[in-house]
C-alpha cells in the first residue's frame, strides 16, 4: 500500500508528477510489467514516439536559438567595425583602423587590401611603405584568379573557404598560419581595376562555405563607398 502522505500529496497535487518525466516513465514502464509479455500497449508505443518527436523538436528549438543568437552577435559586430571605418580623416587612418580597430572587433588574424595597378613599380610607393602588409599592390587580373583560384568561370562578390595554394602571395610570411579566409570583391568605380578585401583567419572553421555572406556584404560594400571617396 502506499503511504498515506504519500498518497494524499498525489491526490491533492497530480499534476507535478504528470510534469515529471521521469515519474511518469517509470510509471508506464510498471504497467507494461504488470499486462505481461503477451500484451502490446499501443499507448505507451505512442508515448514514447512521442516523446521522441518532442525531444527533436526541443533540439530545433535550441538550435534555433543559439543560431538567432550568433547572429545577432555577428550583426553588432559588423556594425561596431562599420563606425570604426568611418571615424578616420585620412586614407593612412581608415588603412591602419582596418588593420588595427577592425580586425580585433571582427576577430580575424589578418587584413589585406589588395589594389590592382599597372604600374610595374606600385611596390615602391612611399604611402605603400609607410601603410606595411596591410596594403597589397598586385597586377592586372591578379583579383580574379585568387577569388577563383585559378580556375575559368565567375566568381561570387564574397567568398568564405580555407585557404589555398595562393595564400603565399596575399599573406606573404604569415601565408602558414592562415586556415581560413573571406574575400571580398571591391569595385572601385568605372575605370577603376578591381581591388579585393581578404580576411585571414588562423581557425579553420571561422569561414566554412555554408556560413552566410550578407554581414561581409553590406561591410565591403561601406569599404568600397569609402576607398572610392578617397581615390577620388
Amino acid at each position: 500500500m502506499i503511504e498515506p502522505d504519500l498518497r494524499d500529496l498525489i491526490l491533492s497535487e497530480p499534476e507535478r508528477f504528470l510534469e515529471d518525466r521521469d515519474v511518469m516513465n517509470a510509471l508506464v514502464a510498471a504497467n507494461e510489467r504488470a499486462l505481461g509479455a503477451n500484451i502490446v500497449d499501443l499507448r505507451g508505443i505512442a508515448m514514447q514516439r512521442l516523446e521522441t518527436r518532442l525531444d527533436r523538436l526541443e533540439d530545433t528549438h535550441r538550435s534555433v536559438i543559439a543560431a538567432a543568437y550568433e547572429n545577432l552577435a555577428g550583426t553588432n559586430q559588423v556594425h561596431r567595425a562599420t563606425l570604426q571605418l568611418l571615424d578616420p580623416t585620412t586614407f593612412e587612418g581608415f588603412m591602419k583602423a582596418l588593420s588595427g580597430d577592425v580586425a580585433q572587433t571582427l576577430r580575424v588574424d589578418v587584413v589585406r587590401l589588395v589594389l590592382e595597378t599597372v604600374q610595374e613599380d606600385g611596390d615602391t610607393d612611399p604611402i605603400r611603405r609607410r601603410l606595411g602588409e596591410v596594403l597589397q599592390i598586385a597586377p592586372r587580373g591578379f583579383v580574379g584568379n585568387y577569388l577563383s583560384n585559378g580556375r575559368n568561370g565567375p566568381v561570387r562578390p564574397v567568398i568564405l573557404r580555407p585557404v589555398t595554394s595562393l595564400a603565399a602571395t596575399v599573406y606573404g610570411p604569415r601565408a602558414g598560419d592562415i586556415r581560413s579566409e573571406a574575400l571580398m570583391k571591391l569595385d572601385l568605380g568605372k575605370g577603376r581595376l578591381p581591388a579585393m578585401l581578404v580576411f585571414g583567419s588562423e581557425d579553420s572553421h571561422q569561414f566554412k562555405t555554408v556560413h552566410g555572406t550578407e554581414l561581409l556584404a553590406f561591410f565591403s560594400g561601406v569599404c568600397e563607398r569609402i576607398l572610392r571617396r578617397w581615390l577620388g
